[in-house]
């Protein structure tokens, strides 16, 4: 491991690109707080990844997200950055989506991103500045057939970022969209091991290139695609 760095806390780190943004972050020397609802993969990332700390949490309960950033403070003295990574997707045509599943999507996507930024922006104000990442999608620029919820989610997080870019800049947060297309994780039900998608390991660099930049200069959003369609070369 390297030099030790910032403090970082992750969303959604117990699996694909959370779990790889961690591993990728404590290689490189950041101290990394673990925060998924799964606590025994969260547990198991933990005992893995020496110093990490976990914490069991859901983005869409407010009282957790104060526990998380309180726990980060009091465990590495500061938190330097949020990763707000946690993501769910339900993918139904537009008519057939409960009122539930509406609800779970937004909450978790978008909500659970607001309740990050608003109790991570006091902890990095009292270290004089900090960073930001979303992990967003492409999706919240192209809808697609069936994404009703998870574009509506993803729309919106990149204006609320984008808003929270203007509002925090002065105070030394940089706020940055880290955009990916197909990922090859189960996320949503789909089928891991598809070799033409993007792997949550070329997420995580993306993270960390945001996390790396001077200090003096901000990258506010990154797409990410991979090389080749589905399909193969055209």
């Amino acid at each position: 491991m390297e030099g030790m760095k910032g403090a970082v806390l992750i969303t959604g780190a117990s699996r694909g690109i959370g779990e790889a943004t961690a591993r990728l972050l404590h290689a490189k020397g950041y101290r990394v707080g673990l925060m998924a609802r799964d606590e025994k993969r969260l547990q198991a990332l933990a005992a893995e990844l020496e110093g990490a700390l976990p914490l069991p949490g859901d983005v869409r309960e407010e009282g957790d997200w104060a526990r998380a950033v309180a726990a980060m403070e009091e465990a590495f003295g500061e938190l330097s950055a949020l990763v707000n990574n946690a993501g769910v997707g339900v993918m139904k045509p537009v008519h057939e989506l409960t009122l539930e599943e509406w609800r779970l999507v937004l909450d978790t996507n978008l909500t659970g991103a607001f309740l990050g930024i608003r109790h991570a922006v006091p902890a990095l104000l009292r270290r004089g500045g900090g960073t930001i990442v979303n992990v967003g999608s492409l999706a919240g620029k192209n809808p697609f057939k069936g994404g009703a919820a998870y574009n509506a989610s993803k729309f919106g997080l990149l204006g609320l970022a984008g808003a929270a870019m203007l509002d925090l800049r002065e105070a030394n947060i940089r706020v940055v969209n880290v955009l990916p297309g197909s990922v090859d994780t189960g996320f949503a039900g789909n089928t891991p091991g598809q070799a033409w998608k993007l792997r949550p390991e070329d997420v995580a660099q993306a993270v960390l290139f945001a996390l790396e930049m001077p200090g003096h200069a901000m990258v506010s959003e990154i797409e990410l695609r991979p090389t080749r369609p589905p399909s193969g070369p055209r």
